[in-house]
């Protein structure tokens, strides 16, 4: 039991290490170069423009805590195979490039003339007062505002943006639930024909509906989101008139594509895509997902430890 307990990642952990890969020259180089414009999914596969290329591995590959501690047995899964038709359940991991320490996969915070976002002065205003230690960002953790390290919660499309981990989708005629491992949060995507809310009360995950424009592909448009919420990780701003759009691609049995494209008129001039093609594999039906949430006792004791570490001598 001990070795399950020593590889469990807590929200203190992860911050720890995005901690260290921002403060380490060596690290953050390493890592500011690998963030370009190719996306590579949980296993190795052809990237094309505007993807991000796969990291050194920085977490161990998903783990399923009963089956490794000999609890639950491993059963046999299907495998392969051309994609069912509409339909995204399952259980899809993306690998570390889900983890996005820079800032969105497809336009990371690296400095480099392609990654520049298009923002309004509104935008370039907003930017400048959010304080990320992470991204291109250099405030230190007394500096930073990322309103993640309060525990708020990371919102609608910073849950695809951001330490995007292990995903459940289930499925009904009715309704899509997406259940996330950072925060252990879901929301809800109608499939019933509705329309998206003309001037809703803001949330966090917004409001959410879906429609297939072809078998294996289901396109998902969010409004109504929180403007205390940030995009990404490097603090890319955002206002209460975004307008999110998710692309779930069903490559076939065994993997998911997801694009993001961010409409805010408000903030950027015009609009901009996210996440390209980000790749999922499939996990087996039975797998158990780890806890990752954000506890204020957890993030008191890393604050004292990593964020002011005279307090501790």
């Amino acid at each position: 039991m001990a070795s399950v307990r020593t590889t469990s990642m807590s929200f203190a952990a992860a911050m720890a290490v995005v901690t260290v890969f921002t403060f380490s020259p060596p690290m953050r180089s390493q890592n500011a170069a690998q963030s370009g414009t190719k996306q590579s999914g949980a296993k190795s596969q052809g990237a094309t423009k505007n993807q991000q290329a796969a990291p050194d591995h920085i977490y161990p590959e998903p783990v399923d805590y009963w089956k490794q501690a000999a609890a639950v047995p491993a059963k046999p899964r299907k495998t392969g195979g051309p994609a069912p038709s509409h339909d995204i359940s399952g259980v899809w991991d993306p690998g570390e490039v889900g983890i996005q320490i820079f800032g969105a996969g497809a336009m990371p915070a690296d400095g480099k003339p392609e990654h520049a976002l298009p923002f309004t002065p509104a935008g370039r205003e907003a930017l400048n007062r959010n304080k990320p230690n992470g991204g291109n960002g250099d405030a230190s953790l007394a500096e930073n505002n990322d309103p993640v390290f309060i525990c708020d919660p990371q919102g609608t499309p910073r849950e695809d943006l951001y330490e995007m981990r292990t995903t459940q989708i289930v499925q009904t005629p009715l309704k899509i639930y997406l259940m996330y491992t950072f925060g252990r949060v879901w929301r809800v995507i109608w499939l019933d024909g509705r329309a998206l809310p003309k001037d809703p009360e803001p949330r966090w995950y917004g409001y959410s509906v879906g429609k297939w424009v072809d078998d294996t592909t289901l396109i998902v448009e969010t409004n109504g989101l929180d403007e205390r919420t940030w995009l990404d990780r490097a603090g890319r701003p955002h206002s209460a008139d975004l307008l999110v759009e998710e692309r779930f691609h069903r490559v076939d049995h065994d993997h998911l594509e997801l694009s993001v494209t961010i409409n805010d008129p408000q903030m950027y001039t015009k609009p901009w895509v996210a996440l390209d093609k980000m790749r999922f594999e499939s996990q087996p039906d039975d797998f158990d997902v780890r806890e990752m949430i954000c506890a204020p006792s957890e993030y008191q004791g890393y604050e004292k430890e990593v964020g002011d570490p005279a307090s501790s001598k």
